[in-house]
C-alpha cells in the first residue's frame, strides 16, 4: 500500500511525502529522498492516536506517560531526541559496566548526569507550558480538578550526579541504574490521590484524552504546526454526554482527522472527505 500528500515546512512551503507499506516493510520519503529514521519524517508529520486503550495512560505505569511526554518534547525542541538517544546510549554502557565490571561505572556517571540534567530541563518547561492547556481541556471534557506533575525520576533533593553516586552500591547489587529520567514519570492527581485509583474507566479515558488534546493545543500554538489526529472507535466506553464532550474538544482541534468505526455509516464527525473499507488486510475506497 502506497499513500502520498503534501504538508507544510516551518518556512511555509509544501513538502511531498510519502509511505509504502510492503510485506517486506514500510519505506518513507520526504520530498522524493528516504526517511533516515522515523523521528525524521515525525517532524515534518506529527500524527497522535486516541483509540479504545487510551486510558491506560491514566491507569498503568510511567512508561506511557513518559512516551506521551517526550512526543511533544521533541515537537516543541527537535534537539531532544538527539540528547535522548546519546542518553541511553551512555545508560547501557552503565548497565553493562554494572554487570561485568563495577569498579568502572564512575566513569560513565558525567556524561549520564549531564545529559540527564538536559532532558530532565526540556521535559519540565514542555510541562510548565502545557499547563494552560491542560487545564482547559480537562475542565471542558471531564469537569475534574486532576492535576499532573512532572516527577524527574530521583530525589529533588540531590542533582542527578549526587543521585548517582549515592546509589552506585545498591545500583551495583541490582545491577541497574535506579537515578534519572529514564525512571521519570508525570503524576496524575485528583484532590492529591493517583487519579485511577478514583475515577471509572469512563473518566480515565476522558482524562487521558484531555492530555492528548492540551498537547496537541501546545504543539499548534508553539511550532504553528497542524497535527493529525488517528481516532480508533472513539465513541468506546462512552455515554452520550461524555461523547459529546470529546466530540467538541477533538473538533475544536481543526487537526485533519483519520477515524475508524466498526460502524460504517458512523459519522461522529460530519461527513468525511474520503471513506475506506478493510476487509481481509485489504483497504478499499468506497
Amino acid at each position: 500500500m502506497r499513500v502520498t500528500g503534501e504538508v507544510e515546512s516551518e518556512a511555509g512551503n509544501p513538502v511531498r511525502l510519502g509511505v509504502e507499506v510492503t510485506r517486506e516493510g514500510a519505506v518513507a520519503r520526504i520530498a522524493g529522498r528516504p526517511a533516515q529514521t522515523l523521528a525524521e519524517l515525525s517532524q515534518f508529520f506529527a500524527v497522535q492516536v486516541i483509540e479504545p486503550g487510551v486510558h491506560r495512560l491514566v491507569e498503568e505505569g510511567g512508561f506511557r506517560r513518559r512516551r506521551w511526554l517526550d512526543w511533544a518534547v521533541f515537537h516543541v525542541e527537535p534537539q531532544f531526541m538527539e540528547t535522548w538517544l546519546r542518553y541511553t546510549r551512555v545508560l547501557k554502557q552503565r548497565n553493562a559496566a554494572l554487570k561485568t565490571q563495577a569498579e568502572t561505572v564512575g566513569v560513565w556517571d558525567t556524561d549520564l548526569a549531564q545529559l540527564g540534567q538536559s532532558i530532565t530541563e526540556s521535559r519540565q518547561r514542555l510541562m510548565d507550558r502545557l499547563q494552560p492547556y491542560w487545564h482547559a481541556a480537562v475542565n471542558a471534557l471531564a469537569g475534574l480538578e486532576v492535576e499532573l506533575h512532572y516527577l524527574r525520576g530521583w530525589s529533588q533533593e540531590h542533582t542527578l550526579a549526587e543521585a548517582l553516586e549515592a546509589s552506585r552500591t545498591a545500583d551495583g547489587i541490582r545491577r541497574q541504574t535506579h537515578a534519572g529520567p529514564h525512571r521519570a514519570d508525570v503524576a496524575v492527581r485528583l484532590h492529591g490521590r493517583a487519579a485511577r485509583e478514583m475515577l471509572s474507566r469512563g473518566q480515565q479515558k476522558l482524562v487521558a484524552v484531555a492530555m492528548t488534546v492540551a498537547q496537541l493545543r501546545l504543539l499548534q500554538h508553539a511550532t504553528q504546526m497542524t497535527p493529525t489526529l488517528l481516532l480508533d472507535d472513539p465513541a468506546a466506553e462512552l455515554d452520550g454526554e461524555r461523547l459529546q464532550r470529546f466530540i467538541d474538544e477533538v473538533a475544536s482541534l481543526r487537526s485533519q482527522l483519520v477515524v475508524t468505526s466498526l460502524q460504517s455509516e458512523s459519522r461522529l464527525f460530519g461527513t468525511p472527505e474520503s471513506t475506506f473499507y478493510m476487509e481481509g488486510g485489504r483497504v478499499e475506497p468506497i
